[in-house]
């Protein structure tokens, strides 16, 4: 089976490091072929190639210039005629609501990973309400029981985010030579939260949890993962 996941690629986060799994593992699922289509060149489009995927350049795309929009669609469109491609996944509202009106008329399944709540009220989500898929694969339980604001009725699956497998654990000297360089004490706990600098990923009510530690000793809080967008910047200085 070969499948064609539709991303930005303009960013690089959970949902980036999920398709990279999914590429560098997939000998063990050698039943599905992964092929992968980006509009933007970036970190994820270097490491999907670097695993020797097919990555297939769609053109940057904005919303607010429609040409690019047409052109973008007008790439995937001459990729899912010559491809034969078995299903495709769109991974955003963003990429669903530009492409999967072009995988319906190709009459190719169209499916969409749920990678996060749905509000229902968010204009990209409005739009890509428009384009129902097949089937919806929810990241969680939470947001299967949110799918009703985006697309109720639709068939749905709960399908957790692959993880790698630990080929052996770090020696002790590769640990302490991290925590040397972050500056932690060897017998300290650590707590780390891995996600991108965005406001609604929790890091000010997290903040608020470890105030209420400040008198508990032997800890260390390490955030793992920057700012990528001007906004995310300005979040970041907050």
């Amino acid at each position: 089976m070969r499948v064609l996941h539709i991303c930005s690629g303009n960013l690089y986060g959970g949902v980036e490091t999920i398709q990279v799994t999914l590429a560098r593992h997939r000998d063990q699922c050698p039943e599905i072929e992964p092929h992968f289509a980006v509009c933007f060149e970036g970190r994820l489009s270097q490491e999907l190639r670097s695993l020797e995927v097919p990555v297939h350049d769609l053109g940057a795309v904005r919303v607010r210039n429609p040409i690019s929009v047409l052109q973008a669609r007008a790439r995937l469109r001459e990729l899912l005629s010559d491809s034969g491609y078995d299903a495709t996944i769109c991974h955003s509202a963003w990429t669903q609501a530009i492409f999967g009106p072009i995988v319906q008329v190709a009459k190719i399944p169209l499916l969409f990973w749920l990678h996060g709540a749905p509000s229902g009220r968010h204009w990209l989500e409005r739009w890509s309400k428009r384009t129902r898929p097949e089937k919806v694969i929810c990241c969680s339980e939470f947001t299967s029981s949110l799918l009703w604001k985006l697309y109720p009725g639709v068939p749905s699956e709960v399908v957790y985010a692959p993880v790698p497998p630990i080929v052996k654990p770090s020696s002790d000297s590769q640990r302490l030579a991290t925590r040397r360089e972050l500056s932690t004490p060897a017998d300290a706990v650590v707590i780390v939260q891995v996600s991108r600098m965005e406001a609604w990923k929790g890091h000010r009510l997290h903040l608020e949890a470890l105030a209420k530690m400040r008198d508990v000793p032997g800890w260390m809080c390490w955030f793992v993962g920057g700012a990528q967008r001007p906004m995310e910047a300005r979040y970041f200085e907050e």
